[in-house]
C-alpha cells in the first residue's frame, strides 16, 4: 500500500484484527485531539478563543481529569467561565432572558474534542472508502476483519457512495454485512451460552464457560459502539 499523510493512520488502524476497527479508529482520533489539546494548543490564542466558547462535553471533560495537566485544565476552565459570565450571564441591554437561554443552549450543547473527532473522523471515512476502491492490500485487510459494531455498521453503511466506489460498492457493502452478521451471531450463541451456566444441571467447579463469561460486555460495546475487547 502507498501510505501517505492520510492512509497512514487508516491503515495503521486495519492493520490489528481484534474488535471493531472504526471503534479504534475513533479511539485514536480521540486521544490525539486530547493530546492536543492539553498540550501546546491550550496556548494558542486562535484555540483558547474557540474553547472559551463552546467548552467541552462531560464525557471529554472526565478524559480531560484522568490525564496529567490540571492546571492546564484550570487555564481553559477559567477563560471558559469568564466567558460565560461576560457573554451568557451578564445583564447587559439587549441581552434579554430568551438571549441567555440561547447562548447557554450552545455552551451545553457543544463540545471542542466531539467537533474535532467528527471532523477528523469524516476524512478518514472518506480515505478508507477510497482505499478499499483503489488498493488491493487494504480491501483484503478490510475482509479479513473480525468485528465491526452496529453504530459503525451503520456508519460505513450510509457513508459508502456507489459514485465514488464505481467498483467495489458492492463488494464492500456485502463483506461489511458479511462480518457484522458473524460477529453478531457468534454474540448470541455467548450470551445464550452464558444464560445456560446458571441452570442447576450446568453447575459445579468443572462447568464449562467457554467463551460466555464475558459475553455480557462484548455485546453491550457491539451494541452501543465503544471499543471490542
Amino acid at each position: 500500500m502507498r501510505d501517505d499523510i492520510c492512509t497512514i493512520p487508516v491503515s495503521e488502524v486495519f492493520e490489528e484484527n481484534d474488535g471493531c476497527p472504526i471503534c479504534r479508529m475513533y479511539n485514536t482520533v480521540q486521544e490525539r485531539i486530547i493530546e492536543y489539546i492539553m498540550g501546546a494548543a491550550m496556548m494558542e490564542p486562535d484555540i483558547r478563543m474557540v474553547t472559551n466558547k463552546v467548552g467541552f462535553c462531560e464525557k471529554h471533560y472526565r478524559k480531560m481529569l484522568g490525564k496529567k495537566g490540571r492546571l492546564q485544565l484550570a487555564l481553559m476552565l477559567e477563560s471558559h467561565i469568564d466567558e460565560i459570565n461576560r457573554e451568557v450571564l451578564c445583564n447587559k441591554l439587549f441581552n434579554s432572558n430568551k438571549s441567555k437561554v440561547q447562548k447557554a443552549e450552545k455552551v451545553t450543547d457543544t463540545c471542542f474534542i466531539c467537533d474535532k473527532i467528527e471532523w477528523g473522523m469524516s476524512r478518514m471515512l472518506d480515505t478508507l472508502y477510497r482505499c478499499y476502491e483503489t488498493d488491493m492490500d487494504f480491501r483484503k485487510m478490510f475482509n479479513e476483519q473480525s468485528a465491526f459494531c452496529m453504530p459503525h455498521f451503520e456508519l460505513l453503511a450510509n457513508g459508502a457512495d456507489k459514485k465514488k466506489m464505481k467498483s467495489y460498492y458492492g463488494e464492500f457493502v456485502k463483506n461489511l454485512t458479511r462480518i457484522t452478521q458473524d460477529y453478531s451471531k457468534a454474540l448470541h450463541g455467548d450470551v445464550k451460552h452464558f444464560c445456560s451456566m446458571y441452570d442447576y444441571r450446568n453447575s459445579g467447579k468443572d462447568a464449562d464457560w467457554g467463551n460466555s463469561k464475558d459475553s455480557v460486555e462484548r455485546t453491550i460495546a457491539f451494541l452501543t459502539g465503544s471499543e471490542l475487547q
